[in-house]
């Protein structure tokens, strides 16, 4: 059982993500504001109110699973408490990858704990000291059995609804059929055309030099 002795803003965000929950559905989850959660992700050092730590501590222990696998993952719980007031911490840190084969992209659908799906780019977390390049490789393989290399960076950004650091990297298709590689976490994986990305993940939460990729290409 996950046992969290003080809650920090950064590990509040840590269980938001592992929810994969945007602001206000956390804030609804938790019974508070969403000006509150915004606080979190603008001071992850902070130390957490009693009445929160116990909201906190509930929702953890109610969370399904799969949720608190991630949590486990995202936090580090000892390296994040560790750091805590350390202006140096690091943020949760993600590498996604645009993998492209001619004129498609690969795309994952992923189960949320609310039970819906939603569609993404193939992603995994960056621990300290790793290389996001290594992760968009190795993430992709894991989840779809597809190879592939890196080909540039297109920018990285704090993701507007997880709160997150996520690093974008555009890479180039090698080998491999594409197939589920992860039946807990997604329910499909899929080529779909470039010109065809935005009927998949809406285009208000595509990075905009990831849009501007894939039409450069198409």
């Amino acid at each position: 059982m996950d046992v969290i002795q003080e809650w920090s803003g950064s590990l509040a965000c840590a269980l938001q993500a592992a929810l994969r929950m945007t602001d206000e559905g956390f804030a609804n989850r938790l019974g508070v504001a969403v000006h509150t959660v915004a606080t979190w992700h603008a001071e992850p050092g902070a130390v957490l109110g009693p009445q929160v730590q116990q909201l906190l501590d509930t929702t953890l222990e109610q969370a399904p699973d799969s949720a608190r696998a991630r949590f486990r993952l995202l936090a580090d719980v000892t390296a994040v408490l560790s750091r805590v007031g350390d202006p140096a911490a690091q943020a949760l840190r993600v590498a996604i990858a645009v993998v492209t084969r001619e004129d498609e992209v690969l795309l994952v659908c992923r189960r949320d704990d609310g039970g819906g799906i939603t569609w993404q780019f193939p992603a995994g977390v960056v621990k300290p000291g790793a290389s996001p390049s290594t992760v968009a490789v190795r993430e992709t393989l894991a989840e779809t059995a597809v190879h592939c290399s890196v080909r540039r960076m297109l920018g990285s950004r704090l993701h507007p609804i997880t709160g997150v650091m996520c690093d974008y990297l555009l890479c180039d298709y090698l080998a491999g059929t594409a197939v589920n590689g992860d039946v807990v976490e997604n329910v499909e994986v899929l080529w779909v055309a470039k010109s065809s990305v935005t009927r998949f993940i809406p285009a208000e939460r595509i990075y905009p030099p990831v849009l501007k990729a894939l039409e450069e290409e198409t």
